[in-house]
């Protein structure tokens, strides 16, 4: 699946949903909206105050206006469409038309402090003391008459302007799982955010608690439809374990890091992990939380794109990412600034979106450690991840014309491999319908 994330309030910017002509969407086959749900009034009164914050948002948008700042979508308030947004059954009707699905988001560790189960069901929450509030303010709130947990994963302070559900509160798995049932009827997807934080043994460790006999997601995976995705946002090395809970797919965040990080050797042993856990995957090389590719990679910028691209797995693309946008904006704002596409960005990845990874293959590659290869149906691909000029032999026969993708250069080889040199951080991706392979 290729999905293609847009962060709606930046990018309708004023505008309405049911206004969109969606015909500028790349070969994708799923369009995520995110930060659809209605945001938190506290929430955004925290942000608003909080130095830090306000010094990223400055950052990206020197000319910030108290306009542009509306809160997180990930304090939501509840889980019905911000009315400034407009109409989503008529977006998701649009991208259908144009055999696009509709992701949406999901939080299920933590709520806004204003949200009505705060008042209806405290039960659902990680409740504390007076006590608890007095020695460790920044790790608990004040609700009502109510002393709650502000959210947080295990390794790292409580996030400000939430509050923490309690994974292990049977009424409250009865509760998601009527929301996540009328959460799948406006949509085809969710992307589950930090979704290994309400795995047992994550949130038993996090806080303290005993276990019970299930875990939180497969029975509230197997209570929506059968033909309804679902992502887990997921760190730690837990992609596998979130797999077996149910996902369809997983952030591969390793591969990110591999990428960005580490040389030929790291990702091509990545690379040699079993083909049905790879194929549940979700690659990207950015996306809301992460810095922009152009700047972030830097000169391995056009190598990870052609990986990214080319392996097995979801593809994930975020707006901007094919225009070489540079700024990455905080989920807070409202607004971005005006950036220039770069048209060399918008080049390469022109005939890499809407390829159709299948029958993919790992290929070796003798007298380098610098390339990687591999092959797919009706292409091969080999890249340099390294900083030098590479020369190899790819063990893929070859008879015919081979035409690189990327540039339009052609060339004609025959024999049992490969000989191909790459100056640093390039990519050959060749298409081989003029030729028989094997």
């Amino acid at each position: 699946m290729r999905i293609y994330e847009i962060n709606t309030a930046v990018f309708l910017g004023g505008r309405r949903l049911e206004e969109i002509d969606w015909g500028f969407l790349p070969d994708v086959d799923a369009v995520w909206l995110m930060g659809v749900w209605e945001r938190s009034p506290a929430g955004l009164a925290i942000a608003r105050e909080n130095p830090e914050l306000l010094s990223g948002m400055r950052s990206a948008l020197p000319d910030l206006r108290d306009e542009d700042v509306i809160g997180s979508p990930y304090c939501v308030r509840d889980y019905v469409v911000d009315p400034r947004f407009g109409d989503l059954a008529a977006a998701r009707a649009a991208l259908a038309e144009r055999g696009c699905k509709l992701i949406l988001d999901y939080v299920p560790n933590h709520v806004a402090p204003d949200h009505p189960w705060i008042e209806s069901h405290p039960e659902f929450f990680i409740r504390g003391s007076e006590a608890d509030l007095a020695r460790d303010p920044v790790s608990w709130l004040r609700v009502g008459d109510s002393i709650v947990a502000r959210g947080r994963d295990p390794y790292f302070p409580a996030w400000p302007d939430v509050v923490q559900l309690n994974a292990f509160s049977p009424d409250l798995r009865a509760a998601v799982g009527e929301l996540l049932r009328g959460i799948a009827e406006q949509c085809d997807g969710l992307r589950c955010d930090m979704a290994m934080l309400m795995d047992n043994a994550v949130f038993a460790r996090t806080w303290r608690l005993e276990e019970p006999e299930d875990q939180f997601w497969p029975p509230l995976i197997a209570s929506v439809r059968e033909d309804f995705t679902f992502i887990a946002e997921a760190y730690w090395d837990m992609e596998y374990t979130l797999q077996q809970q149910g996902f369809d797919y997983c952030y591969d965040k390793r591969l990110y890091d591999r990428l960005a990080h580490e040389d030929a050797a790291s990702v091509r042993g990545h690379l040699q992990a079993h083909p049905d856990y790879q194929a549940k995957l979700l690659r990207f090389v950015e996306n809301h939380d992460e810095p922009r590719a152009a700047s972030e990679f830097g000169e391995r910028a056009r190598a990870a794109a052609v990986v990214m691209s080319t392996v097995p797995g979801g593809r994930l693309y975020h707006d901007g990412q094919l225009d070489g946008y540079r700024t990455h904006i905080p989920v807070f704002l409202a607004r971005g600034p005006v950036e220039t596409p770069d048209p060399l960005v918008r080049a390469l990845y022109a005939p890499l979106v809407g390829l159709e990874v299948t029958d993919w293959r790992l290929l070796d590659v003798h007298d380098s450690d610098q390339l990687v290869a591999w092959a797919f149906t009706g292409y091969l691909v080999v890249v340099n991840l390294s900083d030098v000029e590479a020369w190899g032999r790819v063990q893929f026969a070859v008879d015919g014309t081979l035409t690189d993708v990327l540039t339009g250069a052609q060339f004609e080889r025959s024999g049992p491999e490969l000989q191909v040199g790459l100056g640093p951080w390039r990519a050959h991706v060749f298409s081989l319908s003029d030729q028989s392979s094997s």
